[in-house]
């Protein structure tokens, strides 16, 4: 429902809030603040800003940087009390009111075909859609598929589904793992979540980043590409004074071809988001906001390419897990092991984004909202132990329990005397031995006299049937990501 408007002998267009602002809206609460603005026609008015009648801000209207008139207040909601509450705003040139206005936490959803996957496409979706009624504090908003040669401040409103309470109708086409990461978080915390989403199928990383993000990778070569930025210009610039907690985001496929690029792109993308957030929002929005991803599923069965490997490790940006030291405040859910060689959609689009969702809200909690003792990421290698024809990795400084999975071959070893290439050169299984509580030992014969030079994990397109994966954490039921670990 637009929001209800009374204009004193003016057209509507002359005093109005942003596309972004509709009734059902969630602003973002806490003492940083949230940001709500508008456009007008008249230089220097007073706008007077109210909730449930009692005024929370007012400012004047200002030239923005195109040369148009906006006027921006902050509201601060430190209350227990979220709403719903009447937002009103009142100049000489009338008076604009949003109903139901709620304040929680605000995520942004985006990305490519993984995450405009919908919940009408969810095998359970009749039950998701009976089960909204029980969570209409979360709130959703969607933005079209829209290209922009140039940073656009506003949506048009043709481009956009405005915020709405969940419904079949509302979330018949919104993101499945959205929606489902979005009813997590509202179940842990009880308080209002507000979904974004801004996500098209099919595209690459370039489109979803700024010139300013791009040429953060000046060794890359780039081929000057109309695309470059237009998703990022018509989809993502126009959200950028809204105040947000976080992002999901998952995307990695249309990449594919070029995996070695991620790994600059990914990290430089994220930090140009955050900075661009934060500035357009007055602060308001973290400048270290957490992102959370999905590391890419499996795709075809039985497919040995090393591509889908490397991507995820770019992903991390060679670092194998995050946090790490080129991405702070990030958060994966691996999902390597959920492959749906079966689904309709094809197999590069698995139905089994409930698990996805569950992975990364988990991570979420671990990350953005500083959960202390939980477990939310899969094992990992902390130590490597050669000895003869044995190899021996422990995982996680031996705290965390794993579980082995015997019947998978997901460990390859190179044999070289020189440092091996993660995706090329002579790779072959290594059998699991044994393994106890926290580590796996291996058999390395397959080298002969020739020294192992280094080890990968679950480098395949589909490592791995439905959840059996070789290795697990035992208490959280994780699965470790995949690794790379040169001797050299």
């Amino acid at each position: 429902m637009a929001a209800n408007i009374k204009l004193a002998s003016v057209c509507e267009s002359t005093f109005k809030f942003a596309s972004t602002y509709s009734d059902h809206v969630v602003l973002q609460k806490g003492p940083q603040g949230a940001i709500v603005w508008g456009k007008s026609t008249k230089l220097g008015d007073n706008v007077h800003v109210s909730l449930n009648g009692h005024e929370v801000a007012h400012s004047n209207v200002t030239h923005d940087t195109n040369g148009g008139m906006i006027w921006v207040v902050k509201i601060v909601m430190t209350s227990h009390n979220y709403g719903p509450y009447n937002l009103t705003a009142r100049s000489s040139l009338g008076v604009i009111t949003l109903h139901d206005v709620m304040f929680g936490d605000v995520w942004l959803c985006s990305g490519q075909s993984n995450m405009e996957f919908t919940l009408s496409q969810l095998i359970n979706s009749t039950s998701e859609y009976a089960d909204a009624s029980n969570y209409q504090n979360v709130r959703v908003f969607r933005a079209q598929h829209f290209h922009s040669s140039s940073s656009l401040e506003d949506f048009q409103a043709h481009n956009i589904v405005p915020w709405a309470k969940p419904s079949q109708s509302s979330l018949t086409s919104f993101s499945a793992i959205c929606w489902l990461f979005g009813k997590r978080l509202s179940s842990q915390f009880g308080y209002p979540i507000g979904l974004i989403e801004s996500n098209f199928g099919g595209t690459k990383i370039e489109w979803w980043s700024s010139q300013d993000a791009l040429a953060q990778c000046p060794n890359v070569k780039r081929a000057h590409n109309f695309d470059d930025s237009a998703l990022w210009n018509g989809m993502i610039s126009p959200l950028l004074r809204n105040t947000i907690y976080g992002t999901i985001w998952y995307q990695g496929e249309s990449n594919l071809n070029k995996p070695g690029k991620y790994g600059c792109q990914f990290p430089a993308m994220i930090k140009d988001w955050r900075q661009k957030f934060s500035t357009a929002s007055l602060q308001t929005t973290s400048p270290n906001f957490p992102f959370g991803f999905v590391q890419l599923a499996g795709n075809h069965n039985g497919t040995n390419g090393t591509f889908f490997g490397w991507m995820r490790w770019m992903q991390t940006a060679g670092y194998g897990r995050v946090p790490n030291a080129k991405m702070p405040q990030t958060f994966m859910a691996v999902a390597m092991d959920l492959p749906d060689f079966k689904s309709p959609y094809g197999t590069i689009h698995p139905r089994f984004k409930h698990d996805v969702a569950s992975r990364l809200a988990l991570s979420a909690l671990g990350v953005a909202y500083h959960q202390s003792g939980l477990e939310y990421q899969g094992p990992y290698p902390s130590n490597y132990h050669k000895a003869g024809h044995s190899l021996n990795i422990e995982y996680d400084q031996g705290r965390t329990p794993i579980r082995v999975n015997t019947n998978v071959s997901n460990f390859e070893i190179c044999c070289s005397y020189r440092e091996c290439n993660l995706n090329y050169g002579v790779w072959l299984p290594s059998p699991i031995t044994s393994h106890d509580i926290s580590s796996i030992t291996f058999d390395t014969s397959a080298c002969g006299h020739v020294p192992v030079s280094a080890i990968r994990y679950a480098w395949r397109e589909s490592p791995c049937d439905f959840k059996e994966c070789a290795v697990y954490g035992r208490d959280n039921d994780l699965p470790g990501p995949p690794f790379f670990h040169s001797f050299h």
